[in-house]
């Protein structure tokens, strides 16, 4: 599990970086929470029990993040490709 770091949301007219699914899964944990929370776009929010889900994206994939509210800690991340940037 990792603390909670409150961080402050990027300027929203700068451009999130463009990295790729598999460079991103490459990144230590710590970095993969810290480029999601300052340069993801958030999408969804949901809280279940004690646990918030956040959804965000990121370049052409998908991050999700779960809080343990009560920890104020991190407690899991699940990264999703988004397949619909591929169909053609």
């Amino acid at each position: 599990m990792y603390r909670l770091k409150h961080h402050k949301k990027t300027n929203p007219n700068i451009k999130t970086m463009n990295i790729s699914y598999y460079d991103f899964k490459n990144l230590p944990n710590q970095a993969q929470f810290d480029l999601v929370i300052n340069q993801g776009d958030r999408v969804n929010e949901t809280i279940i029990h004690n646990l918030k889900y956040v959804l965000y994206t990121v370049s052409f994939f998908s991050v999700e993040i779960i809080y343990n509210i009560p920890d104020n800690r991190i407690s899991g991340i699940n990264v999703y490709q988004n397949k619909a940037v591929y169909a053609n």
